[in-house]
């Protein structure tokens, strides 16, 4: 049967094809569903981030890591209703209109859904309408915004401001990123949390959550 170090090492690996075949080696063998998801694809993801943030990792490995990890989500995912399994919380995430850059976002959102989440990802260049649409269309408890130009930072105030005359304001946390991005700036536009990098943003969205 599948072991859980097994599973980590390939998705440590950036192994897309042997993470997918120990996930349904796994699922083969009647190991619970949740199971796989928690101390299989999430604790992987945990282990991912903690490197990351230690310089152990960097983005090119992280983002063939949380490939993995997607690719082995994408075989439980089916199960997930049926084993009662539910997500963490649902986020929406979209780097701000204006801003076509998506390498730091696409990492977060891989990060996110390697930890429990489920993302509904904008894309780059997205409106503030359209992320209010979106998180009252999904009822999703976060809003993500990232930027890496500092001449499209002023739309992650806007989008904030739509979200709270749309009445969402108490109802979703907002969250922003990006290279020119500042814990000050975030501070200052009434932002709820911010991320330095991937891991640091999971880590306060799961504080967010929690809260």
């Amino acid at each position: 049967m599948t072991t859980f170090k097994d599973l980590s090492e390939s998705i440590l690996q950036g192994n897309d094809s042997r993470t997918k075949e120990l996930v349904t080696e796994a699922v083969k063998s009647q190991v619970p569903v949740k199971e796989i998801l928690n101390e299989g694809l999430i604790r992987a993801m945990e282990i991912v981030g903690v490197k990351f943030k230690n310089c152990e990792l960097f983005v090119p490995e992280v983002l063939m890591a949380a490939r993995a990890m997607k690719a082995g989500l994408e075989v439980i995912r089916p199960l997930f209703e049926k084993s009662g399994v539910k997500p963490m919380g649902t986020a929406v995430i979209g780097t701000v209109q204006g801003d076509l850059h998506d390498i730091g976002k696409n990492l977060v959102t891989m990060m996110m859904e390697g930890n429990g989440f489920e993302v509904v990802d904008l894309g780059a260049d997205v409106p503030p309408a359209q992320f209010v649409e979106k998180v009252k269309a999904k009822d999703a408890k976060l809003c993500m915004m990232s930027a890496l130009l500092t001449t499209t930072m002023p739309a992650m105030k806007t989008t904030i401001e739509g979200l709270k005359k749309a009445g969402l304001g108490g109802k979703v946390k907002t969250m922003v990123g990006g290279a020119p991005v500042t814990q000050k700036f975030a501070d200052e536009i009434g932002a709820d949390g911010y991320g330095s990098n991937a891991s640091a943003a999971v880590e306060v969205a799961k504080k967010l959550i929690a809260a």
